[in-house]
Protein backbone atom coordinates (compact mmCIF):
# COMPACT_ATOMS: atom_id res chain seq x y z
CA UNK A 1 0.00 0.00 0.00
CA UNK A 2 1.56 3.48 -1.13
CA UNK A 3 1.23 5.92 1.82
CA UNK A 4 -0.90 8.66 1.86
CA UNK A 5 -0.73 12.09 3.32
CA UNK A 6 -3.06 15.09 3.79
CA UNK A 7 0.77 17.15 2.73
CA UNK A 8 3.99 16.66 1.51
CA UNK A 9 6.28 19.20 2.45
CA UNK A 10 9.66 19.14 -0.02
CA UNK A 11 12.94 20.58 2.22
CA UNK A 12 13.77 20.49 5.75
CA UNK A 13 15.45 23.26 5.67
CA UNK A 14 14.32 26.89 7.34
CA UNK A 15 11.04 26.89 5.16
CA UNK A 16 10.02 23.34 5.38
CA UNK A 17 10.59 22.95 9.11
CA UNK A 18 8.66 26.66 9.31
CA UNK A 19 6.08 25.18 7.36
CA UNK A 20 6.31 21.62 9.63
CA UNK A 21 5.66 23.77 12.49
CA UNK A 22 2.83 25.75 11.01
CA UNK A 23 0.70 22.78 10.13
CA UNK A 24 1.28 21.29 13.99
CA UNK A 25 0.66 24.39 15.01
CA UNK A 26 -2.42 25.96 13.30
CA UNK A 27 -4.14 22.82 11.91
CA UNK A 28 -3.62 19.69 14.20
CA UNK A 29 -4.49 16.22 12.87
CA UNK A 30 -3.14 17.29 9.46
CA UNK A 31 -1.39 14.22 8.45
CA UNK A 32 2.29 15.36 6.74
CA UNK A 33 5.77 14.34 6.00
CA UNK A 34 8.75 16.10 5.10
CA UNK A 35 11.00 14.83 2.59
CA UNK A 36 14.89 15.71 3.00
CA UNK A 37 17.41 15.06 0.34
CA UNK A 38 20.63 15.60 2.81
CA UNK A 39 21.13 13.80 5.45
CA UNK A 40 20.23 16.24 8.22
CA UNK A 41 17.68 18.82 8.57
CA UNK A 42 19.14 22.78 8.26
CA UNK A 43 18.94 23.30 4.16
CA UNK A 44 21.51 26.19 3.74
CA UNK A 45 22.37 26.51 7.24
CA UNK A 46 24.11 22.79 7.23
CA UNK A 47 25.28 22.84 3.33
CA UNK A 48 27.34 26.20 3.70
CA UNK A 49 30.63 25.70 5.69
CA UNK A 50 32.75 28.46 4.47
CA UNK A 51 34.80 31.00 7.12
CA UNK A 52 32.44 33.29 8.52
CA UNK A 53 28.82 32.22 6.94
CA UNK A 54 26.44 33.92 8.71
CA UNK A 55 22.97 35.81 7.87
CA UNK A 56 22.85 39.48 6.25
CA UNK A 57 19.58 39.07 7.74
CA UNK A 58 18.46 39.99 11.07
CA UNK A 59 17.07 37.02 13.31
CA UNK A 60 14.18 39.03 14.58
CA UNK A 61 12.50 38.54 10.96
CA UNK A 62 14.78 35.72 9.66
CA UNK A 63 13.63 33.55 12.88
CA UNK A 64 10.28 32.38 13.29
CA UNK A 65 7.39 34.37 14.79
CA UNK A 66 6.42 31.81 16.66
CA UNK A 67 9.75 30.91 18.23
CA UNK A 68 11.22 33.83 19.56
CA UNK A 69 15.07 34.33 18.90
CA UNK A 70 16.86 34.82 22.15
CA UNK A 71 20.36 35.38 21.53
CA UNK A 72 22.15 38.62 21.56
CA UNK A 73 23.46 38.75 17.72
CA UNK A 74 21.07 40.33 15.89
CA UNK A 75 23.24 38.99 12.44
CA UNK A 76 24.11 35.58 13.14
CA UNK A 77 26.82 32.82 12.27
CA UNK A 78 25.82 30.03 10.43
CA UNK A 79 26.24 27.00 13.32
CA UNK A 80 23.70 29.26 15.66
CA UNK A 81 21.01 29.77 13.01
CA UNK A 82 21.33 26.29 12.41
CA UNK A 83 21.08 25.09 15.96
CA UNK A 84 18.23 27.42 15.95
CA UNK A 85 16.40 25.43 13.03
CA UNK A 86 17.57 22.09 15.00
CA UNK A 87 15.50 23.23 18.21
CA UNK A 88 13.03 24.50 16.26
CA UNK A 89 11.79 21.51 14.34
CA UNK A 90 12.70 19.10 17.97
CA UNK A 91 10.44 21.39 20.23
CA UNK A 92 7.71 21.74 17.43
CA UNK A 93 8.18 17.81 16.52
CA UNK A 94 8.58 18.45 13.36
CA UNK A 95 11.60 16.22 13.37
CA UNK A 96 9.37 13.58 13.99
CA UNK A 97 8.11 13.86 10.80
CA UNK A 98 10.89 14.32 8.29
CA UNK A 99 12.64 11.84 6.13
CA UNK A 100 16.27 12.27 5.45
CA UNK A 101 17.57 10.43 1.97
CA UNK A 102 14.49 11.33 0.15
CA UNK A 103 15.19 13.00 -2.79
CA UNK A 104 12.13 14.30 -4.78
CA UNK A 105 12.81 13.52 -8.37
CA UNK A 106 8.92 14.20 -9.81
CA UNK A 107 5.22 14.40 -8.98
CA UNK A 108 2.41 13.37 -10.90
CA UNK A 109 -1.02 15.15 -10.30
CA UNK A 110 -4.36 12.73 -11.13
CA UNK A 111 -7.78 15.04 -11.51
CA UNK A 112 -9.48 11.56 -11.04
CA UNK A 113 -8.01 10.69 -8.04
CA UNK A 114 -7.50 14.56 -6.77
CA UNK A 115 -3.84 13.58 -5.46
CA UNK A 116 -0.59 13.74 -5.78
CA UNK A 117 2.17 10.46 -6.63
CA UNK A 118 5.55 11.47 -5.23
CA UNK A 119 8.53 9.84 -6.22
CA UNK A 120 11.58 10.32 -4.40
CA UNK A 121 15.37 8.02 -4.63
CA UNK A 122 16.97 7.33 -1.79
CA UNK A 123 20.13 8.78 -1.57
CA UNK A 124 21.55 6.69 1.23
CA UNK A 125 20.37 2.88 -1.07
CA UNK A 126 19.53 4.08 -4.25
CA UNK A 127 15.55 2.83 -3.43
CA UNK A 128 12.90 3.71 -4.95
CA UNK A 129 9.69 5.36 -2.92
CA UNK A 130 6.25 6.71 -4.13
CA UNK A 131 3.94 8.43 -1.58
CA UNK A 132 0.50 10.20 -2.25
CA UNK A 133 -0.84 13.50 -0.93
CA UNK A 134 -3.50 15.62 -1.30
CA UNK A 135 -1.08 18.92 -1.49
CA UNK A 136 2.38 19.17 -2.29
CA UNK A 137 4.32 22.06 -0.72
CA UNK A 138 7.71 22.82 -2.08
CA UNK A 139 10.03 24.30 0.49
CA UNK A 140 13.43 23.60 -1.59
CA UNK A 141 14.60 27.26 -1.81
CA UNK A 142 15.68 28.37 -4.67
CA UNK A 143 18.92 27.35 -5.91
CA UNK A 144 21.32 24.22 -7.13
CA UNK A 145 22.53 22.08 -3.86
CA UNK A 146 25.27 19.98 -5.63
CA UNK A 147 26.78 22.76 -7.31
CA UNK A 148 27.10 26.67 -7.45
CA UNK A 149 27.67 28.94 -10.38
CA UNK A 150 31.30 29.24 -11.46
CA UNK A 151 32.48 31.29 -14.94
CA UNK A 152 34.74 29.46 -17.17
CA UNK A 153 37.61 31.23 -16.86
CA UNK A 154 40.51 31.00 -19.58
CA UNK A 155 43.76 29.37 -18.32
CA UNK A 156 42.74 27.96 -15.57
CA UNK A 157 44.40 24.57 -16.22
CA UNK A 158 47.65 26.62 -15.86
CA UNK A 159 46.96 27.58 -12.39
CA UNK A 160 49.05 25.43 -9.74
CA UNK A 161 46.98 27.08 -6.92
CA UNK A 162 43.93 25.65 -5.09
CA UNK A 163 40.46 26.91 -6.31
CA UNK A 164 37.36 26.74 -4.18
CA UNK A 165 34.02 27.28 -4.38
CA UNK A 166 32.26 28.63 -1.43
CA UNK A 167 29.57 26.45 -1.93
CA UNK A 168 31.97 23.24 -1.39
CA UNK A 169 34.22 24.59 1.33
CA UNK A 170 37.18 21.90 2.10
CA UNK A 171 37.13 21.04 5.68
CA UNK A 172 40.69 20.51 6.07
CA UNK A 173 41.65 23.83 3.77
CA UNK A 174 44.48 25.98 5.27
CA UNK A 175 44.79 29.35 4.44
CA UNK A 176 46.89 30.62 7.16
CA UNK A 177 49.86 32.77 5.72
CA UNK A 178 48.07 32.50 2.39
CA UNK A 179 47.77 34.79 -0.23
CA UNK A 180 44.11 34.61 -1.32
CA UNK A 181 42.18 36.21 -4.09
CA UNK A 182 38.23 36.08 -3.27
CA UNK A 183 36.16 36.71 -6.40
CA UNK A 184 32.89 38.16 -6.62
CA UNK A 185 30.96 41.34 -4.35
CA UNK A 186 27.99 39.68 -3.04
CA UNK A 187 26.98 38.58 0.21
CA UNK A 188 29.48 34.99 0.32
CA UNK A 189 32.47 37.44 -0.73
CA UNK A 190 31.55 39.99 2.16
CA UNK A 191 31.36 37.85 4.64
CA UNK A 192 34.60 35.64 3.65
CA UNK A 193 36.78 38.48 3.31
CA UNK A 194 37.12 39.73 6.78
CA UNK A 195 36.76 35.53 7.92
CA UNK A 196 40.09 35.00 5.90
CA UNK A 197 42.21 37.87 6.79
CA UNK A 198 42.21 36.87 10.35
CA UNK A 199 44.88 34.35 9.32
CA UNK A 200 45.73 34.93 5.89
CA UNK A 201 48.84 36.27 4.51
CA UNK A 202 46.44 38.97 2.29
CA UNK A 203 42.78 38.43 1.39
CA UNK A 204 41.93 40.68 -1.97
CA UNK A 205 38.25 41.09 -3.18
CA UNK A 206 38.67 40.98 -6.85
CA UNK A 207 35.07 42.32 -8.17
CA UNK A 208 34.02 43.56 -11.89
CA UNK A 209 31.69 45.28 -10.32
CA UNK A 210 30.62 46.93 -6.75
CA UNK A 211 27.83 46.29 -4.68
CA UNK A 212 26.07 48.86 -2.41
CA UNK A 213 27.15 47.95 1.42
CA UNK A 214 25.53 48.79 4.59
CA UNK A 215 27.28 48.49 8.14
CA UNK A 216 25.00 47.28 11.03
CA UNK A 217 25.55 46.48 14.33
CA UNK A 218 25.62 42.83 15.15
CA UNK A 219 24.01 43.23 18.30
CA UNK A 220 21.06 45.22 18.00
CA UNK A 221 21.12 48.08 21.06
CA UNK A 222 17.40 48.90 20.86
CA UNK A 223 16.43 45.10 20.84
CA UNK A 224 18.86 44.78 24.05
CA UNK A 225 16.93 47.76 25.48
CA UNK A 226 13.31 46.65 24.86
CA UNK A 227 14.47 42.89 26.27
CA UNK A 228 15.97 44.48 29.32
CA UNK A 229 12.07 46.65 29.90
CA UNK A 230 9.65 43.66 28.33
CA UNK A 231 9.14 39.75 28.96
CA UNK A 232 10.76 38.10 25.83
CA UNK A 233 7.97 37.00 23.94
CA UNK A 234 6.65 40.39 24.07
CA UNK A 235 10.13 41.92 23.36
CA UNK A 236 10.57 39.77 20.52
CA UNK A 237 7.31 41.10 18.81
CA UNK A 238 8.50 44.64 19.80
CA UNK A 239 11.76 44.30 17.87
CA UNK A 240 10.50 42.25 14.76
CA UNK A 241 8.20 45.14 13.90
CA UNK A 242 10.71 47.39 14.51
CA UNK A 243 12.86 45.96 11.96
CA UNK A 244 10.43 45.17 9.33
CA UNK A 245 9.21 48.61 9.13
CA UNK A 246 12.85 49.79 9.44
CA UNK A 247 13.34 47.26 6.54
CA UNK A 248 10.61 48.09 4.44
CA UNK A 249 11.13 52.13 4.63
CA UNK A 250 14.91 51.58 3.36
CA UNK A 251 13.49 49.66 0.30
CA UNK A 252 10.55 52.45 0.09
CA UNK A 253 12.92 55.52 0.29
CA UNK A 254 15.04 53.53 -2.09
CA UNK A 255 12.87 53.56 -4.92
CA UNK A 256 11.51 57.04 -4.24
CA UNK A 257 14.44 58.84 -3.74
CA UNK A 258 17.64 56.63 -5.29
CA UNK A 259 20.36 59.35 -5.65
CA UNK A 260 19.01 60.39 -2.05
CA UNK A 261 19.79 56.73 -0.67
CA UNK A 262 22.78 56.29 -2.66
CA UNK A 263 24.27 59.36 -1.20
CA UNK A 264 23.48 58.21 2.05
CA UNK A 265 24.90 54.64 1.56
CA UNK A 266 28.11 56.06 0.21
CA UNK A 267 28.71 58.44 2.71
CA UNK A 268 28.30 55.48 5.50
CA UNK A 269 30.79 53.68 3.54
CA UNK A 270 33.70 56.44 3.30
CA UNK A 271 33.29 57.04 7.24
CA UNK A 272 34.11 53.77 7.51
CA UNK A 273 37.24 53.74 5.48
CA UNK A 274 40.86 55.84 5.56
CA UNK A 275 40.60 58.96 4.43
CA UNK A 276 41.50 58.97 0.33
CA UNK A 277 40.03 55.82 -0.41
CA UNK A 278 38.56 55.51 -3.40
CA UNK A 279 34.85 54.50 -2.36
CA UNK A 280 33.22 55.78 -6.02
CA UNK A 281 35.52 53.16 -7.83
CA UNK A 282 35.18 50.25 -5.29
CA UNK A 283 31.66 51.07 -3.48
CA UNK A 284 29.40 52.94 -6.19
CA UNK A 285 27.34 50.49 -7.76
CA UNK A 286 26.32 51.41 -11.54
CA UNK A 287 22.37 50.64 -10.45
CA UNK A 288 20.33 52.39 -7.83
CA UNK A 289 20.05 51.32 -4.04
CA UNK A 290 18.26 47.74 -4.06
CA UNK A 291 17.61 47.04 -7.87
CA UNK A 292 19.89 44.57 -6.37
CA UNK A 293 20.11 42.94 -2.83
CA UNK A 294 22.04 45.43 -1.08
CA UNK A 295 24.78 43.57 1.68
CA UNK A 296 24.95 44.02 4.93
CA UNK A 297 28.32 43.71 6.96
CA UNK A 298 28.38 43.14 10.71
CA UNK A 299 30.09 45.78 13.02
CA UNK A 300 32.10 47.33 9.62
CA UNK A 301 33.81 44.05 9.52
CA UNK A 302 35.05 44.43 5.98
CA UNK A 303 35.94 48.12 6.63
CA UNK A 304 37.90 47.26 9.45
CA UNK A 305 39.72 44.41 7.14
CA UNK A 306 40.34 47.18 4.79
CA UNK A 307 41.36 50.20 7.16
CA UNK A 308 44.28 48.04 8.69
CA UNK A 309 45.71 46.38 5.49
CA UNK A 310 44.56 43.00 6.09
CA UNK A 311 42.14 42.82 3.12
CA UNK A 312 42.14 45.00 -0.32
CA UNK A 313 39.48 45.36 -3.30
CA UNK A 314 40.15 45.55 -6.66
CA UNK A 315 37.86 46.76 -8.76
CA UNK A 316 38.69 45.11 -12.13
CA UNK A 317 37.85 42.54 -15.05
CA UNK A 318 39.89 39.22 -15.24
CA UNK A 319 41.77 38.30 -18.22
CA UNK A 320 42.34 34.88 -17.46
CA UNK A 321 44.19 32.69 -14.67
CA UNK A 322 48.69 32.20 -15.03
CA UNK A 323 50.37 29.39 -13.24
CA UNK A 324 50.78 32.22 -10.09
CA UNK A 325 47.66 33.96 -10.09
CA UNK A 326 45.42 36.22 -12.11
CA UNK A 327 46.29 38.65 -15.04
CA UNK A 328 43.63 41.31 -14.98
CA UNK A 329 42.48 43.42 -17.96
CA UNK A 330 44.48 46.62 -16.33
CA UNK A 331 47.62 44.65 -16.96
CA UNK A 332 47.96 44.01 -12.81
CA UNK A 333 48.91 40.34 -12.02
CA UNK A 334 47.66 39.58 -8.54
CA UNK A 335 49.19 36.77 -6.95
CA UNK A 336 47.29 34.00 -5.25
CA UNK A 337 48.26 30.85 -3.66
CA UNK A 338 44.34 30.34 -3.14
CA UNK A 339 41.69 31.30 -5.28
CA UNK A 340 38.02 31.32 -3.80
CA UNK A 341 35.13 31.79 -7.02
CA UNK A 342 32.20 33.27 -4.95
CA UNK A 343 30.89 34.17 -8.00
CA UNK A 344 27.49 32.75 -7.02
CA UNK A 345 24.66 30.75 -7.14
CA UNK A 346 22.83 28.39 -9.71
CA UNK A 347 18.91 29.12 -9.60
CA UNK A 348 16.45 25.60 -9.40
CA UNK A 349 13.16 25.79 -9.24
CA UNK A 350 11.07 23.33 -6.66
CA UNK A 351 14.51 21.48 -6.01
CA UNK A 352 14.47 20.39 -9.46
CA UNK A 353 11.67 17.89 -9.21
CA UNK A 354 9.34 17.61 -12.56
CA UNK A 355 6.03 17.81 -12.34
CA UNK A 356 3.05 16.57 -14.23
CA UNK A 357 -1.05 16.83 -14.29
CA UNK A 358 -3.01 14.36 -15.82
CA UNK A 359 -0.26 12.77 -17.80
CA UNK A 360 1.45 16.68 -19.41
CA UNK A 361 4.83 17.66 -17.92
CA UNK A 362 4.46 21.19 -16.19
CA UNK A 363 6.51 23.78 -18.42
CA UNK A 364 7.45 26.10 -15.44
CA UNK A 365 7.83 29.35 -18.04
CA UNK A 366 4.52 28.67 -19.42
CA UNK A 367 3.11 29.40 -16.02
CA UNK A 368 2.15 33.06 -14.21
CA UNK A 369 2.96 32.85 -10.38
CA UNK A 370 -0.53 33.24 -7.96
CA UNK A 371 0.36 35.70 -4.96
CA UNK A 372 3.63 34.79 -5.04
CA UNK A 373 3.64 30.64 -4.25
CA UNK A 374 1.20 29.08 -7.17
CA UNK A 375 1.75 28.25 -10.51
CA UNK A 376 -1.13 28.53 -13.08
CA UNK A 377 -2.81 25.19 -14.58
CA UNK A 378 -0.94 23.21 -11.51
CA UNK A 379 -3.35 22.11 -8.87
CA UNK A 380 -3.39 21.93 -5.33
CA UNK A 381 0.49 23.07 -5.05
CA UNK A 382 2.71 25.97 -3.52
CA UNK A 383 6.28 26.52 -3.12
CA UNK A 384 7.77 29.27 -1.01
CA UNK A 385 10.29 31.50 -1.53
CA UNK A 386 11.27 34.19 0.04
CA UNK A 387 11.97 38.12 -0.07
CA UNK A 388 14.46 40.08 -2.58
CA UNK A 389 14.30 42.78 -0.44
CA UNK A 390 13.65 41.85 3.17
CA UNK A 391 14.21 38.77 5.70
CA UNK A 392 14.03 35.50 3.60
CA UNK A 393 11.19 34.00 6.51
CA UNK A 394 8.74 37.06 6.54
CA UNK A 395 7.34 35.47 3.08
CA UNK A 396 7.95 31.86 3.57
CA UNK A 397 6.00 31.86 6.92
CA UNK A 398 2.95 33.63 5.13
CA UNK A 399 3.04 31.12 2.45
CA UNK A 400 2.74 28.45 4.75
CA UNK A 401 -0.19 30.39 6.51
CA UNK A 402 -1.79 30.97 3.39
CA UNK A 403 -1.81 26.95 2.70
CA UNK A 404 -3.15 26.13 6.21
CA UNK A 405 -5.91 28.33 5.23
CA UNK A 406 -6.27 26.54 1.84
CA UNK A 407 -6.77 22.99 3.64
CA UNK A 408 -9.32 24.57 5.82
CA UNK A 409 -11.47 26.10 3.44
CA UNK A 410 -11.12 22.73 0.96
CA UNK A 411 -12.20 20.93 3.56
CA UNK A 412 -14.92 22.90 5.10
CA UNK A 413 -16.83 23.14 1.56
CA UNK A 414 -15.56 19.79 0.21
CA UNK A 415 -13.43 20.71 -2.15
CA UNK A 416 -10.83 18.15 -3.62
CA UNK A 417 -8.60 20.50 -5.17
CA UNK A 418 -7.87 24.47 -5.86
CA UNK A 419 -6.26 25.66 -9.39
CA UNK A 420 -4.82 28.38 -10.38
CA UNK A 421 -5.69 29.97 -13.63
CA UNK A 422 -4.31 32.10 -16.15
CA UNK A 423 -4.74 36.10 -15.59
CA UNK A 424 -6.69 37.61 -18.62
CA UNK A 425 -4.28 40.25 -19.10
CA UNK A 426 -1.46 38.82 -22.29
CA UNK A 427 1.42 41.23 -20.50
CA UNK A 428 3.64 39.50 -18.26
CA UNK A 429 6.49 40.36 -16.00
CA UNK A 430 9.75 38.44 -14.68
CA UNK A 431 9.10 36.98 -11.57
CA UNK A 432 11.92 37.80 -9.82
CA UNK A 433 12.70 41.88 -10.59
CA UNK A 434 16.50 41.99 -9.49
CA UNK A 435 19.42 42.66 -12.21
CA UNK A 436 21.59 40.06 -9.66
CA UNK A 437 23.40 38.19 -11.96
CA UNK A 438 22.48 34.71 -10.53
CA UNK A 439 18.59 36.37 -11.30
CA UNK A 440 19.40 36.96 -15.26
CA UNK A 441 21.50 33.72 -16.22
CA UNK A 442 18.16 31.98 -14.97
CA UNK A 443 14.93 34.46 -16.05
CA UNK A 444 14.22 31.88 -19.08
CA UNK A 445 13.78 29.13 -16.54
CA UNK A 446 11.42 30.37 -14.08
CA UNK A 447 7.86 31.41 -13.90
CA UNK A 448 6.65 34.71 -14.51
CA UNK A 449 4.03 36.81 -12.83
CA UNK A 450 1.13 38.93 -14.10
CA UNK A 451 0.84 42.69 -14.09
CA UNK A 452 -1.72 42.95 -11.19
CA UNK A 453 -2.73 41.01 -8.09
CA UNK A 454 -3.36 38.22 -7.43
CA UNK A 455 -0.88 37.59 -9.96
CA UNK A 456 1.61 40.08 -8.89
CA UNK A 457 3.66 39.48 -6.53
CA UNK A 458 3.86 42.37 -3.39
CA UNK A 459 7.09 42.59 -2.37
CA UNK A 460 6.06 43.97 0.67
CA UNK A 461 5.19 42.56 3.62
CA UNK A 462 2.22 44.06 4.94
CA UNK A 463 0.43 44.47 1.82
CA UNK A 464 1.40 40.24 2.04
CA UNK A 465 -0.16 40.38 5.93
CA UNK A 466 -3.54 41.63 4.69
CA UNK A 467 -3.60 39.57 1.40
CA UNK A 468 -2.63 36.27 2.73
CA UNK A 469 -3.66 35.53 6.07
CA UNK A 470 -7.00 37.87 6.01
CA UNK A 471 -8.17 37.99 1.95
CA UNK A 472 -10.08 36.11 -0.08
CA UNK A 473 -9.28 32.54 -0.58
CA UNK A 474 -12.27 31.72 -3.59
CA UNK A 475 -11.12 34.73 -5.96
CA UNK A 476 -10.54 35.42 -9.94
CA UNK A 477 -7.48 33.68 -9.41
CA UNK A 478 -8.04 30.17 -8.56
CA UNK A 479 -10.80 27.49 -9.64
CA UNK A 480 -12.16 24.77 -6.14
CA UNK A 481 -12.97 21.76 -7.30
CA UNK A 482 -14.83 18.55 -6.31
CA UNK A 483 -14.38 14.93 -7.49
CA UNK A 484 -16.35 12.46 -8.79
CA UNK A 485 -17.37 10.42 -6.25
Amino acid sequence: MTEHYDVIVVGAGLSGVGAGARLLLDRPGTTFTVLEARDTIGGTWDLFRYPGVRSDSDMHTLGYPFRPWTAGQALADGPSILEYVEDTAREMGVDQHVRLHHRVTSASWSSEDARWTVTAERTDTGERVELTCGFLYSCTGYYRYDHGYEPEFEGRADYTGTVVHPQHWPADLDLAGKRVVVIGSGATAMTLVPAIAQTAAHVTMLQRSPTYVAALPSVDPIAAAVRERLPADAAYRVVRAKNIATSALSYRLSQRFPHAMRRILMDGVAKQLPEGYDVETHFGPSYGPWDQRLCVVPDGDLFTAISNGSASVVTDRIVRFTPGGLLLESGEELAADVVVTATGLELLLVGGMTLSVDGVDVDPTKTVAYKGMMLTGVPSFAFAIGYTNASWTLKCDLVSRYVVRLLDHMQEHGYDAVTPVEPPEPERLPLLDLSAGYVQRAAGSLPAQGIRPPWKLNQNYRKDVALLTRGPLDDEGVRFTRRSR
